[in-house]
């Protein structure tokens, strides 16, 4: 199977933090969460200074220097933390964008969730440019400068930015201005697009591993002490900076205006702002049939509703005239084509109608429960050789068909959250000796949820669970992706030594 090279890239790179962190405290499955934390710590440092804070153009640097160098023990440690952690959150941001390009999920269904997290990206950037803006140095001067420019390339300021405000004198008037965009107008934008970003998903988590979390945070703490956050010389609109530090992370577009004029570097940004959010339909990708509700046979029982990654299953009154109250409605355009809800749903278990079609309250057109059900059997009858292995794999995932031995036979399903716990009985049932389920990689789902609901399945903490009577040592659960076949012929081949030791323990205990 081809891997695309930016995918591979990514993969190679989760593959060393793997390494490095752990599957649970790697940093690339908790971008977002981490993102979310970073904003905390912004904001606890962010209000502390403000405190001392004096917002005027003859106070705001005298303050900045108090709090930095006479306070610098709490103040100036909380200055760099606010540094440092708002640096950080561009950098989880933009990996968090690679990420979700990389690995295709930007595209179809997900469009809405790309395209409204490109503004938060600009919104950052725009918070931290203000932000610096409120020092009031040489490097505020240069901001002021060259985002007057900026602006005065707009058809609705002409001119007046550049006349008004820095050729005039910065005064006290823009300045809280200044302040109130940083303090509350755009934060406020930003909780807003943060909220539009996730609307379209349900559980939503925002708080990342405490390890993580203290690690991160113990990181931004001992870079505040080595290298604390400093301020350059008071602004002065009568003379040019010489020499200034540019914070690349927010400051990247001013030393364009330099050599480009302002409308140039106005189209450029827009251009990739442009190019960014058409990204799904430039490279599109065809999303498969949506889930489909069979009144029949559903109860309204709401657990697909509860399992749904994307919030694209409701529950409502029932319109049938059943006995039932309620009944689960799907949004196909909310649907990611996943199959948890299939998964998910009481009826999808194959013991239900042993000689007839298995139907169920909810289901996959591209592949139902009686199809998963006929291929498990047909896989187990056609395996030649003991002990007799059938892997269930997600189609995002290691390709599992890859796996096939004369004692081993690979299923792919499109998420391993659509595996019913009771198909895994029933393969064991029809003479299969071991089942393993390869998913995405651990804590990276393509479909967000499909690994932990299955998981959490199997243990018997999430509905529908996998039986007290199927015998759990003959099931193996392991994440991967295509670069990982080895280690994944590796985990198997062990899985066979432990299923022949428990032959051998079932045929003594017969004989005696």
């Amino acid at each position: 199977m081809l891997v695309n090279p930016v995918k591979r890239a990514y993969l190679a790179l989760e593959s060393w933090f793997n390494i490095s962190f752990g599957p649970e405290w790697n940093p690339l499955y908790h971008l977002g969460t981490l993102s979310f934390f970073l904003f905390w710590v912004i904001l606890v440092s962010g209000i502390y200074l403000f405190i001392p804070f004096h917002g005027s153009v003859e106070g705001a640097h005298a303050s900045v220097e108090y709090i930095t160098h006479e306070q610098w023990y709490v103040a100036g440690i909380m200055r760099s933390l606010h540094r440092y952690a708002s640096d950080a959150v561009v950098i989880t941001v933009l990996l968090h964008m690679f990420k979700e390009f990389a690995s295709g999920r930007y595209r179809g269904f997900r469009w809405f969730s790309w395209v409204t997290g490109v503004p938060n990206l600009w919104m950052v950037v725009t918070l931290g440019i203000t932000g610096y803006w409120l020092v009031w140095d040489e490097l505020a001067q240069y901001i002021a400068v060259g985002s007057a420019q900026l602006m005065d390339a707009l058809p609705i300021f002409s001119g007046a930015m550049t006349r008004n405000f820095v050729s005039g004198g910065m005064t006290d008037r823009f300045f809280i201005l200044i302040e109130f965009l940083h303090l509350l107008g755009q934060p406020l934008i930003l909780v807003f697009l943060l909220w539009l970003h996730v609307k379209r998903l349900s559980n939503v988590e925002i708080n990342p591993p405490r390890g993580l979390a203290m690690g991160t945070f113990i990181a931004l703490l001992a870079l505040s002490l080595w290298h604390p956050a400093v301020s350059h010389a008071p602004a002065n609109l009568d003379s040019v900076p010489r020499e200034l530090r540019i914070d690349w992370f927010y400051l990247n577009v001013y030393p364009l205006l330099e050599y480009w004029p302002a409308r140039q570097v106005w189209m450029l940004t827009t251009g990739v702002t442009l190019l960014l959010m058409m990204l799904p339909w430039l490279l599109p990708k065809k999303d498969g049939p949506r889930a489909i509700v069979d009144l029949d046979h559903c109860n309204g029982c709401g657990i697909c509703f509860e399992d749904c990654p994307f919030d694209a299953i409701s529950v409502q009154a029932r319109t049938d005239g059943a006995r039932y109250e309620h009944e689960v409605v799907v949004d196909p355009a909310l649907c990611g084509a996943c199959g948890i809800c299939a998964g998910s749903c009481p009826a999808s278990n194959p013991f239900r109608t042993p000689r007839g079609e298995l139907k169920t309250g909810i289901d996959m057109p591209q592949l139902p429960a009686e199809e998963m059900r006929r291929l498990t059997r047909e896989a187990v009858t056609t395996i030649s050789a003991e002990p007799k292995i059938i892997v269930f794999g997600c189609e995002h995932g290691l390709n599992v068909k890859r796996l096939d031995r004369a004692d081993t036979r690979g299923i792919r399903l499109i998420c391993s959250g659509m595996l019913p716990p009771t198909l895994v009985e029933y393969a064991l049932k029809q003479g299969a000796a071991g089942v393993m389920v390869v998913g995405c990689r651990e804590n990276d789902c393509f479909y967000r949820f499909g690994n932990r609901w299955t998981r959490m399945r199997f243990a018997g903490e999430r509905k529908p669970i996998l039986r007290a009577r199927a015998e759990r040592e003959r099931l193996l659960m392991h994440g991967a992706a295509e670069p990982d076949l080895r280690e994944i012929e590796a985990e198997l081949e062990q899985f066979r030594g432990r299923l022949r030791e428990l032959e051998r323990a079932e045929t003594g205990v017969a004989q005696s």
